[in-house]
């Protein structure tokens, strides 16, 4: 037990948008986890005494899409690292699922430092979040996820092929020079987390004309008051009339497209 003093509730405001029992609940968790018996470890192991039910349901949706593909060539592309949980869950679910699937890589795009910049196309939210702004969502963690990736290789099959591939940068440069030097780039299941309509946009763009029948693009804020530009960026590249969009029931945020 670490006997850590309580933790500042106002850090676990959300977008502009929780109410104070969610800000109060997300203060205790922390303060409970850092009290409650048992090593880092142990507790790792018993994860979901401190999940949220918010959390599992988002790795459960990842869970979902994954076993979508899990019969589709390709590597798995997340548009938005931030601090690697979807990335680190897909890279799970492959050394779980298809432990001898070497070709498979989990690839992840991001700054690492923030937005580059916000659009005309993102400023319109309809609802305001102090995130929407230049250097917004900064997660300053690509040695934090590297040295995790290296822990991650230790405890699976083939661990000597690289399977998480990490990113840095603006992806407006980042995406294509990737491609560039990675021609037999093929993507069963594209993960559009950017927020923002430019890189949105160009992730599509350039990375859709990979992506055979079968292959899955799942949506984080599709429909979403708060983050208007990823929206107008399917609109402007795929069109919506074009998808079949499904949601799931039990998370009210994620959604995705099977190509046709």
């Amino acid at each position: 037990m670490s006997g850590a003093t309580p933790a500042d509730p106002s850090r676990y405001q959300q977008a502009g948008r929780s109410t104070g029992d969610e800000v109060s609940y997300r203060a205790a968790m922390e303060s409970y986890f850092d009290r409650a018996g048992g090593s880092n470890v142990e507790k790792l192991e018993n994860f979901a005494k401190f999940a949220s039910r918010q959390t599992l349901a988002r790795h459960l949706c990842l869970t979902e899409v994954f076993k979508l593909v899990l019969e589709v060539q390709g590597d798995v592309v997340e548009c938005g690292v931030n601090w690697g949980g979807g990335l680190m869950a897909f890279a799970q679910l492959s050394a779980i699922l298809e432990p001898v699937n070497l070709q498979r890589r989990i690839v992840g795009f991001d700054t690492f430092s923030g937005f580059v910049k916000i659009a005309d196309e993102d400023a319109k939210g309809a609802l305001f979040t102090a995130e929407r702004r230049a250097g917004g969502y900064q997660a300053d963690c690509l040695a934090d996820l590297q040295e995790c990736v290296t822990l991650f290789d230790r405890n699976r099959f083939i661990g000597h092929v690289q399977k998480v591939v990490l990113v840095p940068g603006d992806a407006a440069a980042t995406i294509p020079a990737y491609l560039e030097a990675n021609p037999h780039t093929v993507v069963s299941l594209l993960h559009l987390d950017f927020d923002l309509y430019e890189p949105t946009k160009i992730a599509i763009e350039q990375l859709l004309p990979r992506m055979p029948r079968g292959a899955v693009i799942l949506f984080d804020e599709l429909n979403n008051r708060t983050w208007p530009g990823e929206t107008r960026a399917v609109m402007d590249t795929l069109g919506l009339t074009k998808l079949r969009i499904r949601r799931f029931a039990f998370e009210p945020h994620m959604s995705y497209a099977v190509l046709e």
